[in-house]
């Protein structure tokens, strides 16, 4: 087992989020907020190791990071919510922090590029 260098960032869809979702012609009337938070998506971040560097971080990365939430349930970006902002973004999702991530694995860890 070993260390890595990085942190974790941890996104868990709020009320808003799920309102917003259940507003889309196509959206999963009957999901709810346990439902979505089952498969919370996670991040490695640069790491991380004072509370302070916590909100620099999220001032740098919100709006990427509120995109990819966004594009993951609807990528017709016109139905996006306009306006955003950090204030929104920490509306939207509760934000999970972990400064210290092991690799349990022997292999070297793949990267994966994504268009767009």
């Amino acid at each position: 087992m070993s260390e890595i260098n990085r942190s974790l960032l941890i996104l868990k869809p709020k009320q808003p989020f799920l309102d917003w979702a259940k507003a889309l012609d196509n959206g999963d009337k009957h999901s709810t907020l346990a439902e979505l938070a089952e498969d919370s998506t996670a991040y490695l971040v640069p790491e991380l190791w004072e509370d302070s560097d916590q909100t620099a971080l999220l001032e740098s990365f919100y709006d990427i990071l509120f995109e990819e939430q966004l594009e993951g349930w609807w990528t017709d970006e016109a139905a996006w919510p306009n306006g955003r902002n950090l204030k929104m973004f920490l509306d939207w999702f509760e934000v999970e922090f972990h400064s210290l991530v092991f690799d349990l694995c022997d292999g070297p860890i793949h990267v994966i590029e994504y268009d767009g």
